[in-house]
């Protein structure tokens, strides 16, 4: 049996792989619901009538979704199957890892898709260069969402605990992930 590791639990390599899994396994399910309705829509939009009436660009950038959304499908079913591959032949913290690396691929890949996505629905609808200030304003929102808020909570969290903090003022609780 592994020897317990001390970053603020007392579990072993493998109870730790298999507690992490279960997280991503929970986080891929939010994820692809999204992803699978995103995808689903966009594969439907060549089949309406207004396609046809799209400029050259929209078109293009409707193709450049398609195949964002193609590839963040992937990705983000991709530690499925990985892990599926794998099952049996006691790699669960190098599955984890690479199943996270993944996912994060995926979000990126995700985050393009939406940018994407995004920007054909303002372009028709709006029809003007107003349409790009709404998706970079947007595309910055799931920036600092998905990333920014996270790296400046580790950038935090590895400076220690803030004695000005009210959230964690006389917490005494160990730091875990």
């Amino acid at each position: 049996m592994s020897e317990a590791i001390g970053r603020g639990r007392e579990e072993t390599e493998d109870e730790r792989a298999d507690r992490q899994w279960s997280e991503l396994l929970q986080e891929l399910r939010v994820a692809q619901t999204g992803v699978q309705i995103l995808f689903g829509f966009l594969l439907a939009v060549v089949f309406q009538p207004r396609f046809g009436d799209l400029s050259e660009l929209d078109r293009d950038i409707y193709v450049v979704t398609v195949v964002l959304g193609s590839a963040t499908v992937a990705a983000l079913i991709g530690p499925v199957t990985y892990h599926r591959l794998l099952t049996g032949r006691r790699m669960k913290p190098e599955t984890v890892i690479w199943a996270s690396r993944m996912t994060v691929l995926g979000l990126v890949l995700l985050f393009l898709t939406m940018c994407s996505t995004l920007l054909l629905i303002m372009r028709v609808a709006l029809h003007n260069t107003f349409a790009l200030w709404l998706v970079g304003g947007i595309a910055l929102w799931f920036l600092a969402c998905w990333f920014i808020f996270p790296l400046w909570a580790l950038a935090r969290g590895r400076s220690g605990v803030r004695e000005d903090d009210p959230l964690t003022k006389g917490s005494s609780a160990p730091k875990q992930d």
